[in-house]
């Protein structure tokens, strides 16, 4: 894409000559005979630079530069100035100025001032750019979901995420939750300092407590050296404890000790360390009936949720499926590819007890298996189908019960899902009247995939 630049000169003769130089380089090059003129052309096509010439009747150079960076601070302006005024031009650079040419000129000493100007645009955009890109990992956008219900989870993470407050995150299995746990910590305070996961479920309950707190030589067969644990690792920054509620019984006290006095003891070891960590803890089971049943300490709980997150399962957000599938084509390389309309329709009444990660895993095997760069509702797996057949998921109550209000939002979002979101078309399909489907649309929240 060429680019833009804007020259300002009230001597014809010189404007021709700076437009005739420029455009043979390539550029794209507007002229005008005046400051007004030049700033009114600016307004209309925010050009990349701004050559000026500083003597001019009425508007001169210094007033052109100091109206583009009010108007665009990140506009560079070359100033051209008659031979001998040193000090006009020494002013305009501390106005702003990128740099000076003087008159007369040397058409190369002309091109490369104008080249280095333009790279270090690009150099600047790009920066820009770059730090957009950290931005958004910083950020939760990766978190994808338009959903009633996940801003509600997008709130809870602004609101919490730059303080030192420990957060538990519930949901189901392949909900998001270390993914949301990332985000807090990527929001932080802590983001440059480390985040450390640990699956309690994973580990082995007699090396669980050295995985969390670390061990001295000689504590245990085996120990041969002295360890560092996660707390330890992660001094500074996040401790994940992902699947917290698998934690032992036995266990659970001295993690309640670390979380109060914030210092760990290593297994075998006599001192106590002081850390600065923050615990972000996640399970997916049903926190108050282990309580009761005495496997996990109330006491314990209350320490690691001062802030209670919950995640929805995919059933609960059907709204965004459309926007994961498109997400997991875009991460796995095949942005062009498409689902048809029954085959979306199909995915988003399925009930994914998986939730996200089956929703990838499904996406990933049709991208691979696929028959053509639109994938149809018969290459779906069976499961999908064997589900649309016998009635929709919608109809599928789970055991724990179910929301009337969930159940009838679903159903809007089916119907206008199946009408391609033609809320004429999906009323008449509900046997409803138009002015009935908006209402309920207005009441829930309801948006076509892709709009806010």
């Amino acid at each position: 894409m060429k680019a833009k630049i804007l020259v300002i000169d009230d001597d014809s003769s010189l404007r021709r000559v700076l437009e005739y130089n420029l455009q043979e380089e390539g550029y794209e090059v507007q002229a005008a005979s005046s400051g007004e003129e030049g700033l009114y052309l600016f307004g209309q096509s925010r050009p990349s630079l701004v050559i000026t010439d500083m003597k001019m009747s009425g508007m001169d150079g210094l007033m052109v530069l100091k109206s583009v960076k009010e108007r665009s601070p990140e506009t560079l302006v070359i100033i051209i100035t008659a031979f001998g005024t040193v000090d006009v031009a020494v002013e305009a650079m501390k106005a702003g100025a990128y740099d000076y040419i003087t008159k007369p000129f040397n058409r190369d000493a002309l091109k490369l001032t104008v080249r280095k100007a333009l790279q270090f645009t690009g150099l600047a955009e790009e920066n820009k750019r770059l730090k957009g890109e950290l931005s958004d990992r910083a950020d939760f956008r990766t978190i994808v979901g338009s959903s009633r219900e996940m801003e509600k989870v997008f709130e809870v993470v602004r609101k919490v995420a730059d303080t030192e407050a420990a957060v538990l995150i519930t949901g189901e299995s392949g909900t998001g939750k270390e993914l949301v746990a990332r985000s807090i910590h990527a929001n932080s305070s802590r983001r440059e300092a480390p985040f450390v996961a640990i699956n309690c479920a994973a580990i082995p309950r007699d090396l669980l407590e050295s995985e969390l707190f670390g061990h001295t030589k000689g504590a245990f067969t085996g120990a041969v050296r002295d360890k560092t644990g996660k707390f330890q690792v992660a001094d500074g920054g996040t401790l994940f404890l992902d699947e917290v509620g698998e934690l032992p019984l036995e266990l659970q006290p001295k993690l309640l000790r670390a979380l109060q006095e914030k210092e760990v003891e290593p297994v075998g070891g006599t001192k106590p360390q002081k850390l600065d960590v923050r615990v972000v803890s996640a399970t997916n089971l049903n926190v108050d009936k282990a309580i009761a049943d005495g496997t996990f300490r109330e006491d314990l709980y209350y320490r690691l949720s001062v802030i209670p997150l919950h995640l929805p399962p995919l059933r609960e957000r059907r709204k965004d499926i459309p926007l994961l599938i498109r997400y997991f084509c875009s991460k796995h390389g095949s942005d062009k590819i498409t689902f048809d309309k029954d085959a979306l329709e199909t995915l988003i009444m399925y009930p994914w007890p998986g939730n996200v990660r089956e929703l990838e895993n499904t996406v990933e095997r049709l991208l691979i298996m696929r028959n053509s760069d639109v994938i149809s509702r018969d290459e779906l797996p069976d499961k999908f189908l064997e589900n649309s057949a016998s009635g929709s998921a919608i109809v599928k109550l789970p055991d724990e019960g179910y929301s009337l209000e969930q159940l009838e939002r679903e159903v809007v979002v089916a119907a206008l899902a199946r009408n391609s979101w033609n809320q004429t078309a999906a009323a008449r399909f509900l046997r409803i009247p138009r002015h009935t489907l908006i209402y309920r649309i207005e009441k829930y929240g309801i948006a076509m995939p892709g709009n806010k």
